[in-house]
This record gives structure tokens, C-alpha cells and sequence, in this order.
């Protein structure tokens, strides 16, 4: 019986948006955790924003100090994941790289190797196979995704998904350990895009024509979401907040699986080209300075 336990250690790889993310969600509820990049600035980039919303968590009530500093004191760093795996108490290793099938499977292939036969093997990939990933291991049946969403401090939802091998058990581990960090899950059978990405990716495209055809400026198309729809953000901030490298790997994921309706806009491969990814870049659809969008930076067309 899956129950989320505390015994199990975490390893979280990359230090990315959704790896800094995901590793406090995990220190939070109680979990040892190693988070691995193989660049040794960003992980000190994710230390400093896990510390950073675990201060904010004080400030809020919502932790007390002495729960702050013993979720800060949880958390290990290591620049090679071998090093990581060598840990006999790893219950789950989930990884939150790049969208590249190619990095996935060759990190699911190393901790196959060497993690606890019982060990599950998780990716947040948003589109890929996931029974792809797995065929790169001898455990197919503890591969699984769960798909945490930015900032995943404030968001609920983990989609589960279950790919053709994946056992029963591991489902049911995979959402203990969603509801043992406070999320909600849904469980997805896997599909290029499972259920958010998909509608996401095409919302955000089409706004992205409308905004490349002079419809409406970007301000008044993510106005157009937030106020006729009540979605928290416009299609055009949650792209900046995505990163526009990584919504356009996925369209062009579903474009070559579903065909011309997510055909990526041309604008969405120009920004990517020009170096404007969204936040993390400091320019996308809008300009950011310190992480805050720039008022009436928005783009008109283009």
C-alpha cells in the first residue's frame, strides 16, 4: 500500500522554474531531497529561490520558523547524478529537464541502473511518451509522469500520467506522494500533450496569430482571458512565464502528432529565435525587469 512516506528520499533533477518548485513543495511536506544540475550556478540560483519562498512562507504564517530552516536543512545539492543515486533510501527520482526525449532517456537509463529495485521513475515532461522514456529501462511498470505546474508553490493540480506499462501500484504511489505535498491529482492516460498542455498549447498559438495579425495588442488579448473567462493569467504572460522555447517544443511535438491546428505561429519561433523566452529571459511578449513585467511593454504586433 502506497502512502507517500517520508522514509523514501527524493531526488529532483534539474534546478530549473519546475525543479526549484518541486524540490520545496517535497522539503516542505517532510522529504529528503538532492536536487541535481550538472551546472553548479543554477543550483545555487534554486537554493536561493527555495529559500526565498520559505521565507515569504514565514512571512505569510504559513510556516513558522523553525519549520523554514528544517525544510532549508532537507535539501542537498550535487552537480552529478551518480553521486545522488548512490543513495539506498531513494524512492523517487523525478526529472524536470528540458523537453528533449533524447536528455530523458538517457537520465532514465543511468538511475534504472543504479537506483532501489522498488525506486519510481517520474518525468514532468508536459508532452513526450512517456512509455518511450520507460522502454529505456528494465522497470517499465515504475515509470510514470507527474506533471507539476509553475509556480508550483501556489499551483494544485500534478497530472499523473500512466503510460501502457505502468503498474497499478505505481499510480497509486504517484498520487500518495501528490497528496503527501498538498496537490490534487488527476490521472491522464498518456496522450502527446495529456489533458492541460494540449488545450493550453493551442490557446496560447492562437493567441500568439491574433497578436501577429494585429487583432489586439497583448495586454488587451490576455485582458480579453482574465476578464470574459476568469483565468488568473492571459494566454501571452502564462507563455512568458512558460518560456517560449519550451511551448514551442511542445507545439512542435503535437503539430507532428495531431497535424495543422498546432502548427506553431511564426511569431512563437521569431522570439525563440531572437533570444526572447519570456521571464527567465528578461523579454518575451513583455519586458521584465527583477522578474516584474514592465508596464505597457506588451507587443502590439509584429
Amino acid at each position: 500500500m502506497a502512502t507517500g512516506s517520508r522514509d523514501e528520499a527524493v531526488i529532483v533533477v534539474g534546478s530549473g522554474l519546475m525543479g526549484t518548485g518541486i524540490a520545496h513543495a517535497f522539503v516542505v511536506a517532510g522529504y529528503e531531497v538532492t536536487l541535481v544540475d550538472v551546472q553548479a550556478a543554477a543550483l545555487e540560483r534554486s537554493t536561493a529561490a527555495i529559500h526565498k519562498i520559505l521565507e515569504s512562507g514565514v512571512k505569510l504564517s504559513k510556516l513558522t520558523d523553525e519549520q523554514a530552516r528544517a525544510a532549508a536543512q532537507r535539501l542537498t545539492t550535487c552537480t552529478e547524478l551518480a553521486a545522488a543515486l548512490a543513495n539506498p533510501a531513494v524512492g523517487l527520482l523525478l526529472e524536470t529537464v528540458t523537453e528533449s526525449m533524447q536528455l530523458k532517456t538517457a537520465i532514465a537509463r543511468e538511475a534504472d541502473a543504479a537506483l532501489p529495485v522498488r525506486a519510481v521513475i517520474a518525468t514532468n515532461s508536459s508532452a513526450l511518451s512517456v512509455t518511450e522514456i520507460a522502454a529505456a529501462t528494465k522497470r517499465t511498470d515504475r515509470v510514470i509522469g507527474m506533471h507539476f505546474f509553475n509556480p508550483v508553490h501556489k499551483m494544485k493540480l500534478v497530472e499523473i500520467v500512466r503510460a501502457l506499462g505502468t503498474s497499478a501500484e505505481t499510480v497509486e504511489r504517484a498520487r500518495a506522494w501528490s497528496a503527501a505535498i498538498g496537490k490534487t491529482s488527476i490521472l491522464v492516460e498518456e496522450s502527446p500533450g495529456l489533458t492541460t498542455s494540449r488545450m493550453s498549447a493551442l490557446a496560447g498559438n492562437e493567441a500568439m496569430y491574433m497578436l501577429m495579425e494585429g487583432v489586439a495588442s497583448a495586454e488587451d488579448i490576455d485582458a480579453a482571458m482574465r476578464g470574459a473567462f476568469n483565468h488568473p493569467m492571459g494566454p501571452l504572460e502564462l507563455g512568458d512565464l512558460t518560456g517560449w522555447d519550451t511551448r514551442l517544443a511542445v507545439l512542435q511535438y503535437l503539430h507532428a502528432t495531431f497535424g495543422e491546428k498546432f502548427r506553431p505561429c511564426p511569431l512563437i519561433t521569431k522570439l525563440v529565435k531572437a533570444g526572447r523566452l519570456g521571464r527567465k529571459a528578461g523579454h518575451g511578449v513583455y519586458r521584465y525587469e527583477d522578474g516584474q513585467r514592465v508596464p505597457g511593454s506588451g507587443l502590439a504586433k509584429l
